[in-house]
């Protein structure tokens, strides 16, 4: 004779979760253990894209510095020129003092916090 109650397990209710983990629990053991790796795995490559992105990032960085340092060093040397050219000497004597409190960065500064 037919099901009629439409549940397909013959009037029975179905076994809930806990019950099928008893009765399975070699394979709900695996389960979450295959489960934990590839979680561990996917935030492992996630770590290392972030760190390829912090490498480009910090690379961005230093051509920057390096740019604004030469930047500096060339206003620096067309400020002397100027002031060189002023017969009174009175504005190359003020550089001196600005550049002395506040020199320019070294050529090559990208050696630091290797």
């Amino acid at each position: 004779m037919a099901d009629v109650s439409g549940s397909g397990f013959g009037g029975r209710r179905p076994p809930g979760l806990l019950a099928n983990a008893a009765k399975r629990k070699d394979g709900f053991v695996q389960l979450f253990l295959m489960a934990g790796v590839f979680m561990m795995s996917l935030r492992s490559l996630g770590q290392k894209h972030r760190l390829r992105d912090l490498d480009d990032d910090t690379a961005d960085l230093r051509r920057e510095h390096e740019d604004l340092s030469l930047r500096a060093r060339c206003l620096q040397d067309a400020l002397r020129r100027e002031a060189d050219a002023d017969s009174s000497g009175a504005i190359a004597s003020h550089l001196r003092r600005i550049f002395a409190a506040h020199p320019a960065p070294a050529a090559g500064g990208g050696g630091e916090d290797q």
